[in-house]
């Protein structure tokens, strides 16, 4: 038997990454159990059964989606020292007013009525997310300090972004990130980082 044709390749890897963005999208916005494969699958311009055949099935649909959502770095830094203040600058920025929303966030907000569904955001956290925060810890108990630096994440996005409560909705970016480093580095355990000079204050007499 002939191997496939290249053009015949590409086009499945097409079929497969339109599946895939369509049940992001899905998913996202409706959560595991309101999704539906039919609602992807006409999303993505193929049939059902195509979703099948590239898949196996909808949990599985799911993992891959999972993967997708929390693999790329979105609040988490990538390097020691200056970690804390780096997750802290960019949670305040992203769970502003005015942000985008997180999608990694809402996907797991909208599946947690599943217990299927949490199991493999469970897996996908811990895969990427915790993993690539641990692997930057230095010190014992890498893996419980990760997971309790993303608890604060996670608590700060929901409050901020989806309750809205009032005093967070309204703070200063600046002074959330100040606050939020403040938290974040006994999970790191940077030092202190050294005050700002203030012109005019530097402790000696003005000549």
């Amino acid at each position: 038997m002939s191997a496939a044709s290249p053009a015949r390749r590409r086009d499945g890897a097409a079929t497969r990454e339109a599946i895939l963005t369509a049940a992001v999208v899905e998913f996202t916005e409706l959560g595991y159990t309101r999704a539906g494969v039919r609602q992807i699958a006409e999303r993505a311009g193929v049939t059902a059964m195509m979703i099948n055949r590239y898949f196996g099935s909808k949990e599985r649909l799911f993992a891959q989606v999972v993967d997708r959502a929390f693999g790329p770095p979105t609040v988490v830094g990538e390097e020691l020292p200056g970690l804390a203040h780096s997750i802290a600058r960019t949670l305040a920025e992203r769970t502003a007013p005015d942000a985008e929303q997180l999608d990694p966030f809402l996907l797991l907000l909208r599946s947690a009525s599943d217990p299927a569904a949490m199991d493999i955001v469970r897996r996908g956290v811990e895969a990427h997310v915790g993993a690539r925060l641990a692997g930057l810890l230095n010190g014992s108990d890498p893996d419980v300090r990760a997971q309790l630096g993303l608890a604060l994440v996670a608590g700060t996005w929901l409050l901020r972004s989806v309750v809205g409560t009032t005093a967070l909705a309204a703070a200063d970016n600046d002074l959330l990130a100040d606050l939020l480093a403040d938290m974040l580095r006994p999970v790191t355990r940077e030092p202190d980082s050294p005050p700002v000079p203030v012109a005019g204050l530097s402790g000696a007499d003005d000549e």
